[in-house]
């Protein structure tokens, strides 16, 4: 005899497995790209580990609504909207989007791939430069700096970036470029 409410229970278990499989074959795998989204989106790295634990929750929560199409796009998205939720209930719309990354983290994020390489002159210009560049682009307004973070940081082609941004390509396209050229201008004035 099967006992009332056993069974649900037993495939609630199933169930839970198969989510948790699904989740550490679908998101997991881009975690770190996760971070470096919400890192840009939020400003600094305490909030960002906040935000990507909160989407974390929601992509296991939602996994079953995983089409199966790109989950890297899928995962930014989660990372996406997770952000603008949480910036929205933790920050006023003065700020949201200025805060400058602290200098220890600027040098771990910004450190050269080949650090023994090169004169300490160059290695402090490359620096200057990367941290010019990092401010240009922190300045941006937030949709400018989502695309141009996409698609040069994460190298999303502009379907996935379209996807994630719930934006028609044309406007992805359209943003990038406007981007490319907001951030043109400010490093020219920078020099």
């Amino acid at each position: 005899m099967v006992r009332p409410g056993r069974e649900g229970t037993t495939g609630q278990a199933v169930n839970d497995k198969d989510k948790r499989k699904l989740f550490d074959e679908v998101f997991l795998p881009h975690l770190v790209q996760a971070y470096r989204l919400a890192r840009w989106l939020t400003g600094n790295a305490a909030d960002a580990e906040d935000v990507v634990q909160e989407a974390s929750l929601r992509a296991f929560r939602g996994i079953a609504g995983f089409g199966g199409i790109n989950a890297r796009a899928w995962a930014l998205t989660v990372v996406r909207n997770t952000a603008y939720t949480w910036l929205l209930k933790n920050r006023s719309a003065a700020v949201v989007f200025t805060e400058d990354l602290d200098n220890a983290e600027q040098q771990r994020l910004e450190r050269p791939a080949a650090e023994g390489e090169g004169t300490p002159e160059s290695l402090l210009l490359a620096r200057a430069d990367a941290e010019e560049v990092q401010g240009a682009i922190a300045a941006l307004p937030a949709p400018f700096r989502e695309v141009i973070v996409l698609r040069e940081l994460h190298e999303l082609n502009y379907r996935d970036i379209a996807e994630i941004t719930n934006a028609p390509i044309g406007t992805v396209m359209s943003r990038l470029s406007r981007a490319r050229a907001m951030l043109i201008a400010a490093l020219r004035n920078m020099s």
